[in-house]
């Protein structure tokens, strides 16, 4: 097995071996994903608009609502309830606030 900086070689392993190693490869891959999961969760808030671009759908518009183990539930304008990998939001900015951010309102002369 690994000990300090050396690296394995899984070809002199036995099957015995492969398989007790297997388990804790695979439990560490997937914490490693929750916690991926997790951190971009913590990028949104429960309330908060999103979008997302579903394959072979328009892009629907919703708000969080649920947070799941990996996901989050988002239920859309149309009532849709989607479950969605955080990775795939976008925060969308409410229409008061995006038009008035950079904007400039310039009075034109009367004729």
């Amino acid at each position: 097995m690994r000990t300090g900086g050396g690296s394995l070689d899984i070809d002199k392993l036995t099957e015995p071996e492969l398989v007790d190693l297997n388990s804790p490869i695979a439990a560490r891959l997937s914490f490693l994903q929750q916690m991926r999961a997790h951190a971009s969760m913590l990028a949104f808030s429960l309330g908060e608009r999103v979008s997302f671009p579903p394959e072979g759908h328009p892009v629907p518009f919703g708000v969080i609502t649920k947070y799941n183990r990996k996901s989050v539930t988002v239920i859309t304008e149309t009532g849709q309830h989607w479950t969605v990998a955080p990775t795939f939001l976008t925060k969308v900015k409410p229409v008061r606030e995006a038009s008035s951010e950079g904007g400039q309102v310039i009075s034109l002369p009367r004729k």
